[in-house]
């Protein structure tokens, strides 16, 4: 039996909190506060969860904002940015660095030329 939640796959041996890590937008801090709301213990394995706790987890989920949602906002705040023409959205433009890390050395996978399909 697999798991979906939130349109992710979720493998049955990893801890509950890990397997919610998966999902875009939730990392160590917010599994676990999902986890302590829904009063499953942490070290749980997502293969010995009851369906009835599986719809309780993506209830709490859903009053996050995770996965398509999220993705979409961050695409729309760099988009604006671009349009601003904030240093930010330069460097979002040109393909380098955001921010502030070194470009002399080191920044080569955002430096790269990129391949056209």
């Amino acid at each position: 039996m697999s798991v979906t939640i939130s349109g992710q796959f979720i493998a049955e041996k990893k801890h509950i909190w890990v397997g919610l890590t998966s999902i875009y937008g939730i990392g160590k801090t917010r599994a676990m506060k999902i986890c302590d709301a829904v009063n499953i213990p942490h070290d749980r394995r997502v293969g010995n969860l009851t369906e009835a706790e599986i719809d309780k987890i993506r209830q709490e989920i859903s009053n996050y904002q995770v996965e398509g949602e999220l993705r979409r906002e961050v695409a729309v705040k760099i988009k604006e940015k671009m349009d601003l023409g904030s240093y930010q959205g330069i460097r979002h433009r040109r393909g380098l660095p955001v921010n502030g890390q070194r470009t002399k050395t080191n920044a080569k996978t955002r430096k790269r030329r990129k391949r056209k399909a």
